[in-house]
């Protein structure tokens, strides 16, 4: 069949295709045809800038030649082979990942495809060393959405998969635009926030926990960055009680926040990283657990119960390896601090334009504009986890017809460019979202 229209590959589409996270009959996107730096471009010739890396992905931006290079390349030497055997690319992969890590005794990597397959397996292996069965996570947190990743998650994407994995258990963390604390001070957030752990603690049996997992900054449920203090004395309590500190850094991972990961920015060291997304820039699906030696050698002697049959797959290995060469090489880990200035300077700007910034917040390359109905009762542009979406898709459109493409979570957009954009793509973002807040119908009411 030649498709030659828009109307014919939505009808296709509609026929055919199953799109996540939506009621199909609601869907209104437009066809993209291709993609360009930090722009893509539709079947009619429109630009998108691609404000939200995709789902904060795409670090490198689209179109990168090495990327694309090393893909074709090793696509026509060998494009597949079973996981048992070494390959050179993933063994070379796997070396430059244990010089990011935070270990010095040395790390290993447990390729998988995607990140939520890696929080399922950090879970599996964090089990199998400590010999325990709980897992602790997040509520407002995110580590997938099969059922083993959907239960760890903490919100409403986990509902599909109850009653899910049995021994998770979750807790509340600091938030402080809206505080669970009840408190506007971040220092007391932090305290409170700790007590509440070491309630949660007490009331599970910490001897019995054996991974603490979490977000080191929140995702996509509203990039919430920690208060000062807090991820610290998660590590304290963790080390105390001889659990596993796990770091999901699928999203803040690879340049994100302004650091190869975030806890090099943060300053707090877990035992076990899970990442996915920019460490291909999401060019092939790829995910992985990054395993400190300690913890690796416990399964020279022990199997290691975890297998997928694309683990360490060599096109995903071959991006793998052209991403991490252009992160050092372009100098785009640090970048995102720079893009964290602009996004301040701007963001006081986009305040001053629209009574509905409630809250911007965020780090290096990875923020959040959260939207209010009201700034002084801060309450929500439309209801966290409500029932309908009110006026965001209105919003979401307007923003597509004036050429930006945002990912949004309920009442908050995620401003989280590819490390490539410039001063001046950013700036015209950030204005087209000031004048659609401006123009949005009913907003106010």
């Amino acid at each position: 069949m030649n498709l030659t229209t828009t109307d014919s590959v939505r009808a296709l589409h509609a026929r055919h295709v199953l799109t996540p996270w939506s009621a199909q009959r609601s869907l209104d996107m437009p066809v993209i045809e291709r993609g360009d730096g930090c722009w893509l471009y539709d079947d009619a010739g429109k630009r998108y800038l691609d404000l939200s890396a995709g789902l904060v992905a795409v670090n490198l931006g689209h179109a990168h030649p090495g990327l694309a290079r090393a893909i074709a390349d090793q696509a026509a030497t060998l494009a597949y082979v079973a996981p048992s055997f070494p390959t050179t690319v993933r063994a070379e992969v796997a070396r430059e990942l244990a010089a990011l890590a935070p270990w010095p005794e040395g790390a290993r990597t447990f390729f998988t495809t995607g990140g939520g397959e890696a929080n399922e397996d950090a879970v599996k292996m964090a089990r199998l060393v400590t010999g325990r069965h709980k897992i602790l996570t997040a509520y407002r947190s995110f580590h997938g959405s099969a059922p083993g990743a959907g239960t760890l998650s903490g919100e409403n994407r986990r509902w599909p998969n109850e009653p899910g994995l049995p021994g998770v258990v979750h807790f509340v963390t600091p938030f402080p635009y809206r505080s669970p604390f009840h408190t506007t001070n971040p220092a007391e957030e932090t305290r409170r926030a700790l007590d509440h752990l070491d309630f949660v603690l007490t009331y599970e049996d910490p001897q019995r926990v054996a991974a603490i997992l979490l977000e080191p900054v929140v995702g996509s449920n509203g990039v919430v960055v920690y208060p000062p203090g807090y991820l610290a004395g998660v590590r304290e309590r963790c080390t105390r009680h001889g659990i596993l500190l796990v770091f999901d850094e699928v999203m803040t991972g690879f340049g994100r926040t302004g650091a190869a990961f975030a806890w090099r920015r943060l300053g707090v060291v877990p035992d076990v990283i899970t990442f996915a997304k920019g460490v291909t820039s999401a060019y092939v699906p790829l995910g992985g657990v990054l395993l400190r030696e300690s913890l690796a050698a416990y399964f020279d002697d022990h199997v290691l119960g975890c297998g997928h049959t694309y683990s360490g797959h060599p096109v995903a290995m071959a991006a793998a390896r052209a991403a991490l060469h252009a992160y050092r090489e372009e100098g785009l880990y640090e970048r995102g601090r720079e893009i964290e200035g602009w996004m301040h300077e701007l963001a006081e700007e986009l305040r001053r334009e629209s009574p509905l910034v409630g809250d911007v917040r965020g780090i290096g390359a990875f923020f959040a504009i959260e939207l209010v109905r009201n700034r002084s009762t801060r309450e929500p542009l439309v209801p966290w986890q409500g029932p309908t979406a009110g006026v965001m898709p209105t919003l979401l459109r307007a923003l597509r017809d004036r050429g930006v493409y945002v990912f949004a979570r309920y009442n908050v957009l995620l401003v989280t460019p590819p490390l490539v954009i410039s001063r001046d793509d950013l700036a015209f973002g950030m204005h087209e979202i000031g004048q659609a807040l401006r123009d949005l119908p009913g907003a106010g009411t």
